[in-house]
């Protein structure tokens, strides 16, 4: 495994981020022992999940995949010293007015229910999962800033913030001296690179922001699962996947990282993750595997080292309209 640096701090991560939304929904808890525990194996120190995870599902309430790693943790004696853990405040976790934002009260709340879904005394990097239009930009960062000199926090990060909100935060931590976002999560992959690229990416590389892209396979799109002359399977995922790529751009992505794949004899998946390895910017795309076999595919996109002329046959092809 290689490590980087999580932006300009000193803090190492695995190349490779294990992402938990399947935990308690797709994989069972049996499932997601395995599945941490071969990740880990492969000397990933990286766990990303959320207090939401997965309240979408009928009968699951939240903090199930916090749950799920505070458990394997103690199961199987996990040094706490050997894993980076972070965790995402702002969803719904209840149904009163103050369940769920970025304000103070929630803030102070939701860490400490965090805490003790995950058995542990300390959050290593701690995201805001999206913005909050409602609360103070101000109120937020102290908050979490006081965390940190609690011990509570080490790190904090963004996820899912636009160029606009992710510069209000920066220049409000470093206006009140606090502790600024180290880490941006935001959706980015070959297929999908707008969002991230037009505005965000120059906002990270001139702050050192540390990148953990999420999606790094665009749903399954980058898998190459999906055929252009075959009808996707019946499902809110596969839907989703079908608005965003089943275009003349999305099938020429996937024709050119499949002959990349080829070539080498790995996967697309694998392509997809090298692509991403090879920006700086990134420190470690958010894989989210729902078997082994899946992990162990995707664990080989880091060893990967794509040519020059692939890298821009894959850019050139990917290029976004401005």
């Amino acid at each position: 495994m290689e490590y980087r640096n999580l932006g300009n701090t000193g803090l190492k991560v695995s190349a490779l981020c294990l992402g938990t939304m399947q935990f308690g929904w797709t994989a069972d808890e049996a499932l997601s022992f395995e599945i941490l525990n071969a990740a880990y194996a492969a000397e990933i120190n990286f766990l990303d999940t959320a207090d939401i995870y997965s309240n979408w599902v009928d009968g699951n309430p939240g903090g199930v995949a916090e749950t799920i790693i505070g458990k394997w943790s103690k199961k199987f004696d996990i040094p706490r010293d050997q894993v980076v853990i972070a965790t995402k405040v702002r969803g719904p976790m209840g149904e009163g007015p103050n369940d769920e934002g970025l304000s103070r009260y929630h803030i102070m709340q939701a860490v400490e229910t965090s805490l003790r879904r995950l058995d542990i005394e300390y959050i290593d990097l701690y995201q805001t999962h999206w913005h909050d239009e409602n609360t103070p930009v101000e109120e937020t960062l102290r908050a979490l800033d006081d965390l940190i000199r609690q011990g509570k926090v080490r790190y904090i990060g963004a996820s899912n913030y636009p160029a606009w909100r992710l510069m209000q935060a920066l220049w409000a931590s470093d206006k009140h001296h606090l502790d600024h976002f180290v880490s941006l999560q935001p959706h980015y992959n070959l297929a999908h690179r707008k969002e991230f690229e037009q505005e965000l990416a120059a906002v990270c590389e001139t702050y050192g922001i540390g990148v953990i892209p999420y999606s790094p396979l665009a749903g399954g799109f980058l898998t190459g699962k999906y055929k252009p002359d075959e009808a996707a399977p019946p499902s809110v995922r596969a839907d989703s996947v079908k608005r965003r790529y089943f275009n003349e751009r999305g099938w020429a992505i996937l024709d050119a990282a499949q002959k990349i794949a080829g070539g080498y004899g790995v996967s697309v998946s694998r392509v997809a993750l090298a692509w991403l390895l090879a920006n700086p910017l990134v420190a470690s795309p958010i894989i989210g595997p729902r078997s082994l076999t899946q992990l162990e595919d995707n664990l080989g996109g880091v060893g990967l080292r794509l040519s020059d002329e692939e890298k821009t046959l894959l850019d050139e092809v990917s290029m976004w309209e401005k």
